[in-house]
């Protein structure tokens, strides 16, 4: 269940008050463990989880495809949700590192030359390429919508979507977190086998830089965001050769330029 009815009392200017029901997203911690070792604890809608955990290792930089994921598991317990991720051992060492790292991180905040740098870690460049023009894109913007059946019934989740080169929205996933939503998207293609294909990614959001580095990870092309980038997100797109599009609306676009 992604949303559940709720009573409210909608009251308008004129002073009319009535009752109604309205659709709340669901909104719940999500605890991931790679290997038996606890790793982080999400706020996430809890659907498509197991798309979820493929991604989440990906961007984290656990794996480097969906081969060396080998097993997923999700229980639901009073609190949540369980997501047990069982990696290749040959990732063992990489684990380990990391989570040393982010015990680190949570400890202290990001303090010290060595999690600064973890923050900002190399990113790899991108080697996909998109065919999709200017049309295309508007096309997907305008096709997004339709795709977006829980953010239409309660107005609180992101969508990342998946779309070819001619505009058509192939994939889309929600979620309340929008870096969720992306997770849950690259995922769900790297499960499935799916690769850009001259395609590109958009995300109803802001562009942060977590979202640039997910996509260079994911050697995604080509991101459009609805909304605007920061600095540091349009400089690390251009560390990464990604293309980026900011403020994509049904009447107008800004293209990063180098």
């Amino acid at each position: 269940m992604t949303s559940l009815p709720l009573p409210f009392l909608r009251r308008t200017p004129d002073g009319v008050a009535e009752p109604i029901n309205r659709a709340i997203a669901i909104e719940r911690p999500i605890a991931i463990e790679f290997n038996g070792i606890g790793y982080a604890v999400m706020m996430a809608t809890p659907a498509d989880l197991h798309d979820f955990a493929f991604g989440f290792a990906l961007s984290e930089r656990l794996v480097d495809s969906a081969a060396s994921i080998l097993d997923v598991d999700v229980h639901s317990i009073a609190a949540g949700e369980v997501v047990r991720v069982t990696l290749d051992p040959s990732c063992g060492a990489r684990l380990l590192e990391r989570v040393r790292h982010r015990v680190s991180e949570s400890s202290c905040g990001l303090c010290g030359i060595e999690n600064l740098e973890q923050a900002l870690r190399p990113l790899p460049r991108v080697t996909s390429t998109s065919a999709a023009d200017e049309a295309a894109i508007f096309r997907a913007l305008a096709g997004l919508r339709a795709q977006q059946p829980l953010n239409r019934a309660t107005g609180a989740v992101h969508a990342a979507a998946f779309c070819s080169a001619d505009g058509t929205v192939r994939l889309v996933r929600e979620d309340v977190g929008r870096h969720n939503g992306f997770d849950k998207l690259i995922g769900a293609m790297a499960r499935e086998g799916l690769g850009w294909d001259g395609g590109f990614a958009v995300l109803s959001s802001r562009c942060s830089y977590e979202l640039v580095e997910k996509a260079a990870l994911a050697d995604c092309p080509l991101l459009v965001t609805i909304s605007a980038a920061t600095d540091l997100a349009i400089a690390r797109a251009r560390e990464a050769g990604l293309r980026l599009i900011m403020l994509a609306r049904a009447d107008a676009m800004l293209a990063v330029t180098e």
